[in-house]
């Protein structure tokens, strides 16, 4: 068969392309690098001018957080308290479901049965977090309520219930897919040694996969402290350090959304509480992200 001759034309757009797409794709990537810039700068930039005010010692070891009533106090303790409370019992709901669907959906589950059950998790993890916020305050709170009496309607029990509801799909999703990424050869020995199938599963493809699962439990984690319309709703607005999951509590992105509304003076202390907290909340999430990495390079698996 004769060649067809490249048209000049062609051979003139093929090098515009090539000079333009890396260009573009390049300052896509400066773009990302600057906003993150300004962003950790604006944190440090406003935090600053609160600690020069409020002590380092005070601001992480005090316990009370009263920065709108007088007379004043800065602890952040309470907002941690009650941020991780809320992160644990979401965790304890989140991993396991979600482990366990992965591993239903990688090992057990028929085609036509994830063809089904993949778009219901999608859509899940599509629902807005306010949509939950509500969720927990009209259904699982009234469930609390009936099941254990003296409970309140806002409680760090009900946002950590529906918390964990919506981080659900993040880690099945992707557990599932460090799964599947395992190779077949691995089942296919285990089963000609005479392993069973639920064996194979939590024996050879479990471990295989434990960096992308680890993964998977740490973002969902993070995922987890940095939701804020669901304890805004539901968790309630009372700072205080308390281990009772049924008492009302404040979190740190709750905090901050109560102070954004618009009643706090620009450039007050109160006001720059809202940038100390938020820099506190971006180095705790950003230090679980440097711990998610190091553990997939860690328990890596190359096939």
């Amino acid at each position: 068969m004769q060649e067809v001759p490249n048209h000049p034309f062609r051979k003139k757009k093929l090098r515009i392309t090539d000079y333009i797409m890396p260009v573009l794709l390049f300052l896509c990537a400066i773009i990302s690098v600057f906003t993150t810039i300004g962003i950790v700068y604006t944190l440090f930039s406003e935090s600053i001018a609160f600690f020069n005010e409020v002590s380092l010692v005070d601001f992480f070891t005090g316990t009370k957080w009263a920065p709108l009533i007088a007379p004043t106090s800065f602890g952040v303790l309470p907002l941690l308290a009650g941020t991780f409370m809320v992160t644990i019992i979401a965790s304890l709901i989140a991993l396991p479901i979600g482990l366990a669907t992965a591993i239903y959906l990688s090992e057990y589950a028929s085609p036509k049965v994830t063809k089904i059950v993949k778009p219901v998790l999608e859509v899940l993890a599509g629902v807005p977090t306010i949509v939950y916020g509500y969720f927990a305050l009209s259904f699982i709170a009234p469930v609390i309520q009936g099941l254990i009496p003296g409970a309140g309607m806002f409680s760090a029990l009900s946002a950590g219930i529906a918390v964990g509801i919506m981080i659900i799909p993040m880690v099945s999703s992707l557990s599932e897919d460090a799964m599947r990424a395992v190779p077949k050869s691995l089942r296919h020995g285990a089963y000609a040694l005479g392993a069973t199938r639920l064996e194979v599963a939590l024996q050879v493809v479990v471990p295989a996969a434990l960096s992308g699962i680890i993964s998977s439990f740490v973002l969902a984690f993070s995922r987890a402290i940095g939701e804020t319309m669901i304890v805004t709703i539901a968790a309630g607005a009372t700072p205080q350090m308390t281990g009772n999951p049924l008492d009302s509590i404040q979190t740190m992105t709750a905090y901050i959304v109560q102070v954004s509304l618009g009643d706090t003076p620009h450039g007050s202390l109160a006001y720059g509480s809202i940038f100390a907290v938020g820099l506190t909340l971006f180095v705790i999430t950003f230090g679980l992200n440097i711990v998610a990495s190091a553990i997939a390079k860690r328990f890596r698996e190359v096939y």
